[in-house]
């Protein structure tokens, strides 16, 4: 077996706002094996800013990985566990490498046609004019889930925002989510999320900045609508330490990106934990391309969970690869008549 890897940059359409500040570029990394005229495809989704592995020393473990692919494979996932992202990169390229066909990595009635995933929609940060031109447009194209990124432009207007949804729209016929993206101080949280109950909200993800366990798990304690944990579970590799985190902090819910938080594995271990505790979780991607949506798209809906996942469309970036990925009607599809196009 022969492994490479490539790095890849991907653009953004349009600059998109979180509470980390403007995303106009993502740097991802391929990883492709090679066996017997078989070739097999997996994407590392470095998250520069946010992955636990953003470290000097990423592309040096990329050529480690490369360079002794012969290994077992338990010494492979062992030697890369902290680099959740390359992990997850391994676990695709070798589902890719031994399934018929090199893109179908969890056959099911998903990569058939024959069913679909609801997903949220994304409402990115910015002016209160475009998040609302970005809201109508969700709502037309039918989107029942929208999910908001909040703590980037004042409180009052992104409550004015989330009040004229709710004027039309009823928490039964649209779902509406928050993220904050840990932009609250631990100080006046709890008063916000007083505010954002009064408008049905489903849930707020990482009101305050991870790491501040005890001031979450008394939020959480208090909280007037469910809080999931995001950036919170990233850097954690330990499994008694992914236990304690749990059943401290205690949340309603978790959400699992496999690319930050070691792949298909890593993330089943959260699930596993979260569910022995009536804990809530659903999927969410993180601005990978089309190859890792993919991936995480087939697996999610192997896992059968109803809830709308937080998978994004593909359609952020201008040079993303083709491929049978689609949005109907708030559903991601995979459209087995479409081919992927892919040039690495």
């Amino acid at each position: 077996m022969i492994a490479s890897y490539k790095k890849y940059i991907l653009n953004f359409k349009q600059a998109s706002g979180t509470s980390r500040g403007v995303l106009r570029t993502k740097e991802t990394y391929f990883l492709i094996l090679n066996k017997k005229l078989k070739i097999g495809y997996g994407e590392c989704g470095l998250f520069r800013g946010l992955s636990a592995d953003d470290r000097p020393d990423y592309e040096e473990k990329l050529q480690w990985l490369c360079k002794n692919i012969h290994l077992d494979k338990k010494m492979l996932f062992s030697e890369l566990r902290e680099f959740p992202s390359i992990q997850f990169g391994l676990e695709q390229a070798f589902l890719s490498l031994y399934n018929k066909n090199p893109f179908e990595l969890f056959p099911s009635k998903f990569t058939t046609s024959k069913d679909s995933i609801n997903i949220n929609g994304l409402i990115w940060m910015g002016s209160e004019a475009f998040m609302k031109k970005q809201i109508e447009d969700k709502l037309k194209v039918g989107f029942s889930t929208i999910k908001m990124k909040i703590g980037a432009i004042d409180f009052d207007t992104e409550i004015k925002l989330l009040k004229s949804i709710r004027k039309d729209f009823s928490s039964k016929e649209i779902e509406l989510r928050v993220d904050a993206n840990g932009a609250f101080q631990p100080k006046d949280a709890l008063e916000k999320l007083k505010r954002l109950s009064e408008l049905e909200i489903h849930s707020i993800e990482q009101p305050i900045k991870q790491g501040q366990i005890d001031e979450m798990a008394e939020l959480c304690l208090k909280t007037p609508l469910p809080i999931a944990l995001d950036e919170e579970l990233i850097g954690i590799f330990n499994v008694t330490k992914k236990q304690k985190v749990l059943q401290t902090i205690n949340p309603q819910y978790i959400i699992l990106k496999p690319s930050l938080v070691g792949g298909f594995k890593g993330s089943e271990q959260w699930i596993n934990l979260a569910e022995k505790q009536q804990i809530g979780w659903w999927i969410t991607s993180a601005l990978e391309s089309n190859i890792g949506l993919n991936a995480i798209a087939q697996w999610t809906y192997s896992l059968g969970n109803t809830m709308p996942q937080g998978l994004g469309t593909g359609s952020l970036f201008t040079n993303n690869f083709e491929s049978p990925l689609e949005v109907k009607n708030g559903h991601l599809r995979y459209n087995n008549s479409k081919n992927w196009k892919v040039k690495i």
